[in-house]
Parts: structure tokens; sequence; C-alpha cells
């Protein structure tokens, strides 16, 4: 199954976020978006998922889904998105309660995903007795659960300490690994870029047009800060320039 962008472009009113988006997500491929402020990123992102529909062009999905597959998309959000007054495993549960699913099967796919993210000991926790981390692991559980096509993930370690990125870095290279999961990864930190994706696709300053799209070719094991050092710097300069272009017009659109 692969994600086809063909021409997309949106406004908001006069503002063009995003203009002439052509692109291909390749079935099991992890794709990273990155590019400076106001880029068009997260637009980009909720077109892909259905929550905008673009102003112009389309976005289609090529091929069968994967067999089991209960929502074609799903989010893992940079806040977390959990209800407070939701344990952890009812937290998990909002994912399936509009599917027919019988209650033994619904349990069973709960108990998978909290075994996958290292939460089965904190089922029955409420999200303010977790960490940042554990918190983002539930929302990572959640979105597993309907065991989607694409799995859409917009800043989800931007809120969290770096030793905690590290760690939730380290589960979704196992979980991707295990479950070849589909997923499109928006993020500001290079690093996460080329540590999680296969292919990072770098976004112009708003309108936001796909200045680059660069392949990570050095194996998943062997991805340590010095075997990444040139790809890490060739990012850099396509990005730097215009991350201090968005930077100053954001800065005078807030004055």
């Amino acid at each position: 199954m692969e994600l086809v962008v063909d021409g997309v472009g949106h406004a908001y009113d006069e503002l063009v976020a995003l203009d002439g988006i052509d692109l291909a997500v390749r079935d099991g491929e992890i794709l990273a978006l990155i590019g400076p402020s106001g880029c068009g990123k997260s637009t980009l992102l909720g077109i892909l998922g259905g929550m905008l529909r673009p102003t112009r062009g389309a976005v289609r999905l090529i091929g069968a889904l994967p067999a089991g597959t209960l929502n074609p998309f799903t989010y893992v959000f940079q806040d977390f998105a959990l209800l407070p007054w939701r344990t952890v495993e009812a937290n998990v549960a909002l994912a399936l309660e509009h599917h027919p699913l019988g209650a033994a099967e619904r349990a069973a796919a709960i108990d998978e995903v909290l075994a996958l993210t290292g939460l089965v000991e904190f089922k029955k926790a409420l999200p303010k007795q977790l960490s940042g981390g554990m918190r983002q692991r539930v929302g990572v559980a959640r979105a597993l659960a309907a065991r989607p096509a694409v799995l859409l993930l917009d800043e989800p370690l931007s809120a969290l300490d770096a030793q905690t990125r590290d760690l939730l870095m380290e589960d979704f290279e196992r979980i991707w690994a295990r479950h070849k999961v589909t997923a499109v990864y928006v993020t500001h930190n290079l690093d996460e870029a080329l540590r999680l994706a296969d292919r990072v696709v770098v976004l112009s300053r708003r309108p936001g047009r796909i200045r680059d799209i660069v392949p990570i070719e050095v194996p998943r094991a062997g991805r340590t800060i010095a075997a990444l050092a040139d790809l890490r710097e060739r990012l850099w300069r396509i990005i730097r320039d215009e991350a201090a272009s968005a930077d100053r017009e954001i800065a005078a659109d807030a004055a």
C-alpha cells in the first residue's frame, strides 16, 4: 500500500500554506517532514490524515489496506491528547470504541499494544500519575490499537526532555521494526529525523514546497552521530537560511 500526494496546495483565506506538493510514501516506510517554522508541515499532515481538505490536489491510498486495519490513519500528537479521567487502558480503548469488536477481541488488542509499549503495569493508572514519556507511550499505544495503515506523528517528542526523547526513539525503533508500520513523522529536530526515517522531506518556508528529499542509507544499527554527521550538515545547509528568514517573518507577524 502506498500513500500518494498529487499536486496538493492549501490556503487559509489569503495565506498560502502549501503549494504543489507531489510525494509518495512507500509501504512500510518512515518518512520525516522537516522545514522552517510555519512551512506547512502540520498542515500537510492534517491533509494526509483527512482532517483538512486541501485547496487543490488530492491524497490517495493505492493498494489494499493491511489485514486487520481498523483506521487507515491514526495520529500521535505533541500534547499527548489523553483524557485525564480515563485510565491508561481506557484511553487506549478509546480508539476501538466505534468498531464492531467483541469484548475479548477488544481486550486482546489493548493488552497487545500495552505490552508493546511497556505499559502493562500502568494500565490502571491515570495520566496525571505518569511521566511525560509514559503519557506519550499511551498516545502511541492508542494509535497502534487501531492497526493503522499509516501512522501520523506531529512532533511527538518535542515536549519531552532529551533523555526521555532518546528513550522514546528507542521505543519507536523497536515498534517499527516489529510492526513495519508506514509512518509520516513531523519534526523540527534533525537528529530525530535522521535516526528514525528512511527518507527526509525538506519543505521550504511558506508557502511550503518540497526543496529536497534525502534518503537515509545508513543502516539503523549503524546510525551513530559520526555516521550521520555529513547528512546532518547537508540537511542543515538546506534549511538554515530559510529557517532564519521564517523566524524573522513570524516575529514580524506577531509584532
